[in-house]
């Protein structure tokens, strides 16, 4: 058989339905082996940047493969950025690239270069490009190879800590023909777990949380990422203590639940940051803990508990130095599975009072306020509690970029149960958005999904609207029109007292009518100019059939809190409070209440 036809046989063998490709003549077999197989449905997108983000997020929402195919050059370049989005968030994917014929290319057949930038037509060193934000990456210059480095490339994507890995083949090797059954395949070390080590650390946490009187869990993707969402169900209910999400793990737990106390961190809810900062015994499994969740100075996290950081990354483990008492290498579900097995150790221990103590601020610090709820143009934490309530269990939402769309809307948004979030968190790359919304919606089986993004970023991907409307997806945009780049047009102004540059039309950019340019796409719009009957609003987009963008009038410059920040001291210099003291600063005396610990000094 042809090698290209193997290629895409094995991609459907691994349950893969969907793969995301821009067709190019460097793909051209692939391109022509993949239409030609009826396992798998090719979603011809229009940018490769696109693409390598819907595969992204495919993946998110399978918890599996996601696939990409692009072509040479500029099309594996444009895909980088979707790389680096599943590479910071653990994220398993496939990018399979086309590249130019084995002898046009810049390398010799021994693989030493030829000291030349370019041999063949649109020909770059994709694989030197793509290495360090991959798992894996080869190109397949011997076509006997190519079953094992398939198959070595998607065992390291899933097993450790998940990633993208990349696949790149010229165009002579995908025409070439093997025979499957002489094919050498990989076969990973068979190294027997050692199981004794983990059954005493974990032995050794239910003995500091025996202790505790103040203990709080922290759970991060690695649990979904490790299939361990069920396990940690009964982990929750056996442990019987406060519970918090990283970003990344917000859909892991629904707003709800009687334990759940919100997401702590630099732009969190007051209550969590509270929660986290007062508690005597933190356990975190599967958060990295970065420096959105710590803040800026990870020692003063937690400052007064033991913690325990669970992660399947040494070098994450390593990066917190001593501020973690008891750092465990081990997977998420594996260390979750540990404990349930030792759950008898576990002494029975109300903790009446710190459950109180959680459930009030959890309860006293909301963040939408009546301020945001009257006339007017929109408020972006009025939209996200309204779009809360009137979303269904199982939807799907999308959280488009950074800025606005994650630290107002997301921070404000209640999950319901078996509802999925998908958002850029680490990379916080403008063009998430639709994107996203299209991988999403077709792993879930074209479920309803919903996009709230800015327009700025918005526009990045905004030709991927045909995508939408020729196969008829689902999703409902909400745009939030604060007329240019909201974020951009803030930090100018915090740093330097006013906007000055490409951030809206009175300093040098612009954007179009969001609704002309859907419509001409062929998709159905319509606007929210305010916020009265915002309910209403809603919900006629949301019962509109088929995709439609929304065009959502939104305050252009809400204030963002509460969040991190600094003060300046009588010398003029700035010092970043602690993680407890979010801005708009609390008067003294009712931010005194709400210690237990030391409060800490200037």
């Amino acid at each position: 058989m042809k090698l290209s036809d193997y290629v895409v046989q094995f991609i459907a063998d691994q349950g893969v339905k969907h793969v995301f490709l821009v067709p190019g003549g460097g793909a051209m077999h692939l391109n022509d082996s993949l239409s030609r197989c009826d396992a798998i449905e090719f979603v011809c997108n229009l940018h490769e940047q696109a693409s390598a983000i819907a595969a992204e997020n495919y993946s998110k929402a399978t918890n599996d493969f996601g696939v990409a195919l692009v072509t040479t050059g500029p099309g594996s370049t444009n895909a980088i950025t979707g790389v680096a989005g599943a590479w910071l968030d653990s994220t398993p994917s496939l990018f399979v690239s086309g590249q130019v014929k084995r002898a046009d290319s810049m390398f010799k057949p021994d693989g030493t270069p030829h000291g030349v930038r370019q041999m063949g037509v649109q020909e770059v060193d994709i694989i030197s490009m793509v290495k360090p934000i991959t798992k894996y990456a080869v190109t397949i210059n011997d076509p006997d190879l190519i079953r094992y480095h398939l198959e070595r490339a998607c065992f390291l994507a899933k097993s450790g800590r998940p990633g993208p890995v990349w696949i790149d083949i010229p165009l002579d090797v995908q025409a070439m023909r093997i025979d499957p059954a002489s094919l050498a395949g990989f076969v990973p070390d068979d190294r027997p777990d050692d199981n004794s080590v983990l059954a005493s650390q974990v032995s050794y946490i239910i003995e500091c949380l025996n202790r505790a009187e103040r203990p709080l869990l922290l759970i991060g993707n690695g649990v979904r990422l490790s299939r361990a969402e069920d396990d940690l169900k009964r982990l929750i209910e056996r442990l019987n203590i406060p519970v918090e999400t990283t970003w990344l793990a917000i859909d892991v737990l629904p707003e709800d639940h009687p334990l759940f106390v919100g997401r702590p961190g630099v732009i969190a809810q007051r209550g969590a940051n509270f929660a986290v900062q007062n508690c005597d015994f933190l356990l975190a499994i599967g958060a990295r803990l970065d420096r959105v969740v710590t803040g800026f100075a990870p020692a003063r996290f937690a400052r007064c508990a033991f913690k325990a950081m669970i992660d399947i990354d040494q070098a994450e483990l390593d990066k917190m130095g001593d501020s973690i008492q008891s750092p465990i290498l081990a997977d998420a579900g594996d260390f979750i599975r540990e404990l349930l097995s030792q759950a008898d150790q576990l002494e029975v221990n109300e903790r009446i009072e710190w459950h109180r103590r959680c459930e009030v601020w959890k309860n006293s610090y909301p963040l939408v306020l009546d301020e945001h709820r009257t006339p007017g143009r929109v408020s972006t934490y009025y939209m996200s509690e309204v779009l809360s309530k009137e979303l269904s269990e199982g939807d799907y939402i999308v959280s488009g970029s950074s800025g606005s769309a994650i630290e107002l809307f997301l921070l404000a948004f209640k999950v319901k149960q078996d509802q999925r979030i998908f958002h850029t968190t680490a990379l916080g790359a403008m063009g998430f958005g639709i994107a996203a919304a299209i991988g999403a919606c077709l792993a879930g089986g074209r479920r309803r999904t919903v996009v709230v993004d800015g327009d700025g970023g918005f526009m990045f991907n905004i030709q991927e609207l045909e995508t939408v409307a020729r196969l008829n997806l689902p999703i409902k945009f909400f745009v939030m029109n604060n007329e240019g780049y909201a974020s951009i047009r803030a930090s100018q102004t915090n740093f330097f007292g006013a906007a000055s540059i490409g951030c809206d039309t009175s300093t040098g950019q612009s954007l179009p009518d969001i609704r002309r340019v859907a419509e001409a796409f062929g998709l159905a719009t319509d606007v929210i100019e305010d916020q009265n009957d915002l309910a209403a609003s809603i919900r006629r987009v949301l019962e509109t059939p088929g995709p439609v963008v929304c065009d959502v009038r939104v305050i252009p410059d809400e204030v963002r809190q509460p969040r991190l920040s600094s003060v300046q001291k009588p010398d003029g210099s700035f010092v970043s409070r602690p993680l407890e003291d979010l801005w708009p600063f609390l008067d003294r005396d009712e931010f005194a209440s709400n210690m237990i610990v030391p409060i800490l000094e200037d």
